[in-house]
């Protein structure tokens, strides 16, 4: 007997793209640079029902997946923006620059992480981190970060609840046959921290015929920190379901 009823994990069903969760990560190394954008503009890059906080926090991000079990090694880059549902304050995820292809089409189909193709270069030296991120050659997304030798706080700021957009089309005509807010907090398990560093970082943002994202230039920054850790990738929760649920 083939694939039962209820069962299937992604496509082809006797040889999945990608292996079920949970999704081990080995000895990644994360900078993470906070910044303040206009709060009109990220308004902009955030899906209904979700509302732009009044400070414009975002944050950008680049990291180094050397060893993914699941997906092989990677680099990428992201940025989240600060935002109200419901009563809730959290961190929309609106772009992931990606350069694995397994790990792009398992982000999209499990959680809804917007991730695209893109050439990336993530490099560390001593107390310094950098990633350059470009779309047909086109810069879109530069992160740059200097440590300090002893770390500010070791805890960085919570960027939880932790939303993404989940969306899958109708194959019979335009619109989403799934259309979900995925919280994707509760992820991340059995989180081993190796080093954690605080200091001071910058974002440029550029614009390519297929992304620009220069409307969030920063308008002031936070700290910036370093962090290398190893972890466990799980299931998410589903938030908000927009074809199911009252608004």
């Amino acid at each position: 007997m083939g694939l039962k009823h209820d069962d299937g994990w992604s496509m082809p069903t006797d040889d999945s793209f990608y292996p079920p969760l949970p999704a081990i990560y080995k000895n990644v190394s994360f900078q993470y640079v906070f910044f303040y954008a206009d709060p009109t503009a990220v308004q902009k890059f955030l899906p209904s029902p979700l509302k732009a906080a009044e400070d414009g926090l975002c944050v950008g991000t680049g990291m180094a997946v050397p060893v993914c079990i699941n997906y092989g090694p990677f680099e990428e880059s992201f940025i989240v923006l600060k935002c109200h549902f419901r009563n809730q304050t959290g961190f929309y995820c609106s772009h992931v620059f990606h350069n694995g292809p397994a790990g792009i089409a398992a982000g999209r189909e499990i959680y809804g992480t917007p991730k695209i193709y893109a050439e990336l270069k993530v490099s560390k030296s001593d107390q310094s981190m950098a990633t350059k991120t470009s779309l047909g050659g086109v810069p879109v997304l530069n992160i740059d970060s200097t440590m300090s030798t002893v770390p500010l706080n070791k805890q960085m700021p919570s960027l939880n609840p932790s939303w993404r957009l989940k969306i899958i089309p109708k194959a019979d005509g335009p619109g989403p046959a799934i259309k979900q807010l995925i919280d994707c907090s509760k992820t991340t398990q059995n989180l081993e921290i190796y080093d954690i560093a605080t200091g001071h970082g910058k974002i440029t943002f550029g614009a390519s015929p297929q992304c620009d994202l220069t409307k969030l230039s920063p308008l002031a920054y936070g700290n910036a920190f370093y962090v290398k850790c190893s972890y466990i990738e799980s299931y998410a929760e589903i938030a908000y379901d927009y074809l199911g649920d009252d608004t």
